[in-house]
């Protein structure tokens, strides 16, 4: 390619709402272009990298047996409602009705549509397992989305989805993708780690999320560096202390202007341990059968020196959102906001108790009078409620498996792992039939990459302070041909000799001045660069640089640059695969 034809042109600067790094170097190398609100093009340069990303993951894909299909966007809501998410889903699932007056939706996730078409294909466990994936464009109206194509509403993922007799088969496509995942981020070059996580919307008991590490991630990694234990802080866990003592009797106390746990513990000389914190949520519950939404108050209770994991406390009232309460909808419930207790609130108060509460005795808590407090409060006796672990896994709590400190990182996920079981195979009626001829629901998994979001991390973790630097496996072009000479000729022999070598070039033949070339070859980080200059061409040579180390200069005959390009090439692919990580999964891990 010439760079004179390239249809998008390099910027000197930012555009107002680059957030990240390589957010800011995909915009100005002219790789992507915003058109809203998370809405991107993919220019050239990005096309071409997300395609050599798509192509790394058809070949896994393809190596652990499946097969591609391709699923519509568009879906019809009939299959949604089956399942009950076309109600349970939030406004981040986009409806319409069609000109027939029929619900349709823009599909965030391809779960509904894949066992609609299995139900229809598979009929008997000799059909059985089976897999099938696809690289397919997503929606999903994001209220925030940031740092360009790392959270956006539009997106390509590639999705599979595995169909199985039993659990123990679904264990066996779980762990082929499980290694599976690790191989491409490795040919792509991106470092990343795995992590238990929550299973969310898609159901399911056991999920993994492969994630990279980077200031930029809106995900905390919980990780044990003594035993290896590895979680998303949605669901990790730590070991806790419980203060275990006779129950002594209630007794109310005084506590004026003490309406946050620290000026309680304060006021009267207790560790904030002793205390029991009241967080007020509002929940909301829609019916999977008409989609009417009812909100309830929610009461979370867990000991002073802890927080609520608010995805913890989600998942254990199952709502499908939740909200901080407003003043009057706790005084409604006859509770007084910053002296609140679950001790005296209306009946219909849903009420969530940490164990490190329910296990702990004689804690002061809320009166639900101003100025007010309740010593020697215990769960079970003075009140009631579901029992759950809701508590926030912080750097420097003990690891549940070995009790070192934890420590906490963020992360983009980049990838995800589901065993769905029979969520949606019984939701959908996709059964078969068994050797015995007894009809039972198939088992299903569901694996997921965000192939833009890849890009996205790739060029935050491949980046100076000059541009982009990407791996040689998923750059647009695999060298940078840089021509300040005259004679166009010369040079123009040496495109072809290249390209006819089936080696991927960017000729920058513009006129332009080699301070400009050499600012976007920085830029736009091709991992190899080859300069032709008068100097070097009177010697028969040419000048070459690897865009990772700028500061050293190679020199080639011109005679021999296609093959010595070839093999540097092969030389830079094989570092990469050299470091491919294939670590197994087991279901005791």
């Amino acid at each position: 390619m010439r760079m004179s034809n390239v249809f998008s042109k390099t910027l000197r600067e930012a555009p107002n709402g680059a957030d990240s790094k390589g957010y800011e170097y995909l915009l100005r190398a002219g790789f992507i272009r915003q058109m809203g609100a998370g809405i991107f093009s993919l220019l050239p340069f990005g096309f071409i990298a997300t395609r050599k990303i798509s192509q790394i993951i058809r070949e896994e894909m393809d190596e652990i047996g499946a097969q591609e299909l391709l699923m519509p966007l568009v879906n019809t809501a009939d299959i949604w409602k089956e399942t009950g998410r076309f109600y349970s889903i939030d406004k981040e699932m986009s409806r319409f009705i069609d000109r027939s007056g029929r619900d349709m939706v823009l599909a965030m996730t391809h779960e509904e549509a894949v066992t609609d078409i299995a139900r229809g294909e598979i009929d008997s466990y000799k059909r059985l397992p089976q897999l099938v994936y696809q690289i397919q464009t997503k929606w999903r109206d994001d209220p925030r989305p940031r740092a360009g194509l790392i959270r956006v509403r539009e997106f390509t993922m590639k999705d599979s989805y595995s169909f199985d007799q039993d659990q123990e088969g679904l264990d066996i496509q779980y762990a082929k993708h499980y290694k599976s995942y690790f191989r491409i981020f490795s040919r792509c070059a991106l470092p990343t780690i795995v992590v238990s996580a929550d299973s969310g919307m898609m159901g399911g008991k056991i999920s993994h999320e492969y994630m990279y590490l980077s200031p930029i991630g809106e995900d905390t990694i919980v990780t044990c560096k003594e035993c290896g234990y590895t979680a998303n802080r949605q669901i990790a866990t730590f070991k806790k202390t419980y203060n275990k003592e006779e129950a002594r009797d209630l007794e109310k106390v005084l506590t004026p202007d003490c309406k946050t746990i620290e000026d309680l513990a304060q006021f009267l000389k207790i560790e904030t341990s002793r205390t029991a914190k009241a967080v007020f949520m509002v929940g909301t519950f829609i019916d999977d059968e008409n989609g009417e939404e009812e909100e309830k108050l929610i009461i979370g209770v867990i000991r002073g020196d802890m927080d609520v994991e608010e995805n913890k406390l989600q998942n254990a009232v199952k709502a499908n959102a939740l909200r901080p309460a407003h003043t009057e909808e706790i005084v409604a419930k006859n509770m007084t906001p910053g002296y609140g207790s679950p001790i005296g609130a209306s009946s219909d108060v849903i009420v969530i108790v940490d164990d490190s509460v329910a296990k702990s005795n004689n804690l002061v808590a809320g009166a639900n009078e101003e100025g007010y407090h309740l010593l020697n409060t215990n769960f079970g006796r003075d009140y009631t409620g579901l029992v759950a672990d809701l508590a926030t896994a912080t750097a420097g709590r003990p690891c549940p498996n070995c009790s070192g400190a934890l420590t906490s990182s963020k992360g983009v996920e980049v990838g995800n792992i589901f065993q769905l079981g029979t969520r949606y195979s019984e939701a959908m009626n996709c059964f078969y039939q068994d050797e015995g001829g007894v009809r039972k629901p198939v088992i299903m998994g569901s694996y997921g990459i965000g192939v833009g979001r890849l890009l996205a991390c790739l060029a935050e973790e491949y980046a100076d302070e000059k541009g982009l630097s990407l791996p040689i496996t998923v750059a647009p072009y695999q060298i940078h041909l840089v021509s300040l000479v005259k004679d166009a000729e010369v040079v123009e022999g040496i495109y072809k000799d290249l390209t006819s070598s089936g080696i991927e070039v960017l000729y920058d033949d513009r006129k332009e001045s080699a301070g400009v070339k050499f600012a976007d070859a920085d830029l736009i980080g091709l991992p190899i660069r080859i300069t032709v200059g008068n100097r070097s061409l009177k010697e028969g040579k040419v000048e070459v640089k690897l865009r990772s180390n700028l500061d050293e200069t190679l020199s080639y005959d011109l005679k021999d640059i296609a093959s010595e390009m070839k093999a540097m090439i092969q030389s830079l692919t094989d570092a990469i695969t050299e470091k491919i990580v294939e670590p197994e999964w087991n279901r005791e891990e």
